[in-house]
């Protein structure tokens, strides 16, 4: 069997105390109850040789508050790289002094549902509510009344009631712009992707993008449309070349995307980034296994994480959406127009 744990009254009675005393020494409030230097180094002695650790479930009852909080996704926690969106969230409480749990949906209405309950039932103090995607969602109704921050979702409406964190989708694509008018290009650059409307961060994107090259009176020359995976971005890259297009760069929605991209120049004898320049989005583990290593634009998963619990645990201030920088890691796929 587990050892018994000690006490607050086997703290009080090794440093000769009231029960209350050592309570109050023990909360950090011998200051303003008046307790004696000398008594409160005794009810700390006493607490370290008993290896004393307080009835966390005791005080909750107590008080009410639990200092835990509940991050629901859809599939943000199971996503290799998303998954770095929990690493923040869990430092953030772990610095704010919180355990956090963490429920995971699969998208199904039932088991978000459950989760929440379950949560609830737990008397956790907030939520944290993400998604893996950013999009636009309708906050389950188990959630009203509670402290909620949205962590890479939206809610619609002109006045946000909860705090949103958001990647800045529309910086990065005029981030992608301007790193490629920096290095000399003017012409001939591509979309390659399908920025549908119903896809957040495509159409983000491609607003950031088009924003950027009008600044300084340039346009896509057109789009390559794909899905965003490597193959269907391998095979539309291969036709339009095959057609007869000649690019001298390409902006991939994501890094899949150029990752096909880079297998159908290849195949046509262009080089990268000698001929053809390419940028992308997301900064993968990909970008930099690829050759030449790719220049692509972050998601700040741990950032969004942290600021999420930030928002939820620090200080109070009005709800608003927030959208964090995506930096951009230049590499070796980007350089002037016919650069040997």
């Amino acid at each position: 069997m587990p050892p018994q744990r000690a006490t607050l009254l086997q703290v009080a009675q090794r440093a000769g105390v009231s029960r209350s005393t050592a309570s109050f020494v023990l909360a950090g409030r011998h200051l303003d109850m008046r307790i004696s230097e000398d008594a409160r180094q005794r009810v700390l002695r006493a607490a370290q040789e008993l290896d004393y650790r307080p009835n966390l479930m005791a005080r909750s009852l107590r008080t009410k508050v639990t200092r835990t909080i509940a991050l629901v996704s859809d599939t943000l926690a199971s996503d290799q790289y998303a998954g770095r969106a929990i690493h923040g969230s869990l430092a953030a409480a772990v610095a704010h002094g919180h355990l956090l749990f963490i429920g995971e949906s699969e998208g199904d209405p039932v088991i978000e549902q459950k989760l929440i309950a379950d949560f609830l039932d737990r008397q956790v103090d907030a939520f944290v509510y993400a998604s893996m995607f950013t999009r636009y969602v309708r906050l389950p109704k188990l959630l009203k009344g509670h402290p909620v921050v949205l962590l890479n979702c939206l809610t619609r409406g002109s006045r946000p009631a909860h705090h949103q964190i958001i990647p800045d989708e529309v910086a990065a694509g005029w981030s992608a712009a301007a790193t490629l008018l920096e290095a000399g290009h003017r012409g001939a650059i591509y979309l390659v992707g399908n920025p549908a409307e119903h896809v957040f961060a495509g159409r983000e994107r491609l607003a950031g993008i088009r924003e950027g090259l009008n600044a300084s009176d340039a346009r896509l020359a057109g789009t390559i449309e794909c899905d965003w995976w490597p193959d269907s971005a391998y095979e539309g890259v291969s036709r339009a070349l095959a057609d007869g297009l000649v690019p001298q760069a390409l902006i991939c929605l994501n890094d899949r995307i150029a990752l096909g991209a880079y297998q159908a120049l290849r195949e046509a004898g262009l080089r990268i980034p000698q001929d053809v320049s390419v940028i992308s989005f997301d900064d993968t583990d990909m970008a930099a296994w690829l050759r030449p290593q790719l220049t692509s634009i972050s998601l700040p998963h741990y950032q969004l994480g942290w600021q999420a619990v930030e928002r939820l645990l620090g200080p109070s201030a009005d709800p608003s959406v927030q959208r964090l920088p995506m930096p951009v890691r230049r590499r070796a796929s980007v350089a002037a127009p016919g650069a040997r």
